[in-house]
């Protein structure tokens, strides 16, 4: 027997519709590429996605159809997005900080129509239009009054084309299974590969994330996400906050310790969502200028493990609670949240640092276990470690044109590559990618808690530790630091900050300075290519 209810139909475009009925008078703010705050509401930019909807039908584009965009957190990025999928295109989000090789063969890789581009990155986009092979015009996103000479063929002012349109235009009405969004991963072995999120997927993920125990978000909040729409939707909140009509703060270009200090105070932001390295340079920002942060509240860090330091400084010298998430452009993005449970509340806080330090507990409509080379699932102990594996109803199920073959288990589960354990509570560590965990006589090496650890370090900037070969132990750690500006830190004193921070037999073979350490266009440590650099090393205990 059926239930007897509506069919109703999750399309990404029923957010916008709900934010206009039910929160259109809230704001929507933005550090605009050309520099002045623009305030807008859902109202307005629901409106203003209407136009881009109706111009881009009259531009050819039709349902099925990739359009791309190239920009930073702005109301324009966010009316282009749902004009986009409300037409039932696919809008595919492109990573301005990959190399132009790469974006090439994403472009012509997705089939792009048209290219939707702020004005920093016109000279990238001339830069690589002659191989763009599909792309018939680019839409850059600023007025007349600031709309640039460029030799790129059919530019289009994107405040021209949307005062050309009007609003009287019906969204598409598309399965909610059929595609919306298209992000490709950041590349680390052979070509990036496109992930494909659906209506429903992309609807389900922003209900996810807005459970009490991950984002939580509430219409009188005030939300920033600098956390870039190119990277795999902004963790979900540019769907997530008109969903519950959270004001919304986008800090456009600027991303430096100042500027978004500026936004957190001014604009009275109580939530924001960032990579550590976005909120390292605020707090050094905050520190050598003695700021504070009045309104905060939550600062929610993803995209590579949170050291401990940061943890600290937030929550002792600003009273900010840190939540601690993981995921991966496959997950649409999120799959975890280091929240706790009743129990952790009473431990004494260096063990509830513990907690805070793992990658979390999964959320519903997220599976997760930790599987052995047979596929068996390992105890739930806080030590087996394993193969992190996951499914559920915003993870990839397969890469866009069949790239990379069968990518989940008879079961249904995808592989993460991630190195993890899961304790009694549900609480998940990762220890490495497989590709990066050490193995040393037989037994595993976590590089990603040595580099939590080092960091830490007062004169340490930034660490990495790769596996080295070793005659006996088959690999070693090999720790490699940047210094800050001005440190004579040596390699002595490096490892005499780490003793009895870590086992002995974890303890690095040896430490070497470099100027800069590499990052994929996603910000995480570019380790192959810190391989390739080091592969001829030779440790002093060899």
């Amino acid at each position: 027997m059926q239930g007897l209810m509506q069919d109703w139909p999750l399309l990404v475009s029923t957010i916008l519709d709900h934010a206009k009925v039910n929160h259109g008078e809230q704001e929507v703010v933005t550090r605009s590429v050309e520099g002045p705050i623009v305030r807008t509401t859902y109202a307005e930019l629901h409106g203003r996605a209407k136009r881009c909807a109706k111009a881009l039908h009259g531009l050819g584009v039709r349902e099925g159809d990739v359009v791309a965009t190239l920009a930073w957190n702005t109301h324009r990025h966010m009316e282009a997005w749902y004009g986009i999928m409300g037409i039932g295109a696919i809008c595919h989000t492109l990573n301005p900080r990959l190399f132009p090789e790469q974006l090439v063969y994403i472009v012509n890789h997705a089939e792009d129509r048209y290219i939707f581009t702020d004005l920093t990155f016109v000279p990238l986009c001339e830069a690589i239009a002659d191989k763009c092979e599909t792309v018939k015009g680019f839409v850059i996103m600023t007025d007349r009054e600031h709309m640039p000479e460029t030799k790129l063929k059919n530019a289009i002012c994107y405040e021209d084309l949307l005062a050309e349109s009007d609003e009287d235009f019906e969204w598409v009405k598309v399965d909610e299974n059929a595609g919306c969004g298209l992000c490709y991963t950041s590349g680390t072995t052979g070509n990036p590969k496109g992930v494909l999120y659906s209506h429903r997927s992309n609807v389900l993920h922003a209900l996810t994330v807005n459970q009490a125990d991950a984002f939580g978000m509430r219409s009188v909040d005030s939300v920033m996400p600098v956390v870039p729409m190119f990277h795999a939707n902004a963790w979900a909140i540019a769907f997530a906050a008109p969903m519950v009509g959270t004001k919304l703060v986008m800090p456009g270009a600027n991303m430096d310790g100042p500027s978004i200090h500026e936004l957190l105070e001014t604009e009275k932001v109580n939530f924001t969502a960032a990579v550590p390295t976005v909120w390292l340079m605020l707090l050094q920002h905050l520190e050598a200028s003695s700021g504070t942060l009045s309104t905060l509240k939550r600062v929610m860090i993803g995209g590579s493990a949170v050291p401990q330091t940061i943890v600290e400084r937030f929550e002792q010298n600003y009273g900010v609670e840190v939540i601690h998430g993981w995921g991966m452009t496959e997950m649409s993005p999120l799959g975890s949240f280091a929240a706790f449970k009743p129990a952790m509340l009473e431990l004494p806080a260096e063990e509830q640092m513990g907690y805070k330090l793992k990658q979390g507990r999964a959320p519903y409509m997220v599976e997760m276990k930790v599987i052995d080379d047979d596929g068996k699932e390992v105890p739930r102990d806080g030590k087996t470690f394993g193969n992190l594996v996951v499914r559920g109803a915003a993870i990839a199920k397969g890469y866009f044109k069949g790239e990379g073959g069968q990518i989940l288990d008879a079961d249904g589960f995808f592989d993460t590559g991630d190195v993890a354990h899961i304790d009694e509570h549900g609480f998940m560590q990762i220890t490495d990618r497989s590709k990066d965990v050490i193995k040393s006589g037989g037994e595993w090496i976590s590089s990603i808690e040595i580099e939590n650890l080092a960091v830490g370090h007062p004169e340490l900037a930034e660490a990495a530790v790769i596996g080295i070969a070793h005659p006996k132990w088959d690999e070693r750690p090999l720790l490699i630091c940047v210094k800050k500006e001005g440190s004579g830190v040596d390699r002595d004193s490096v490892l005499k900050y780490l003793e009895g921070k870590i086992a002995k037999w974890w303890m690095p073979d040896d430490v070497a300075f470099i100027d800069e350490i590499p990052h994929t266009a996603t910000g995480k440590i570019q380790k192959r290519d810190l391989r390739e650099k080091f592969k001829e090393y030779k440790l002093p205990t060899a």
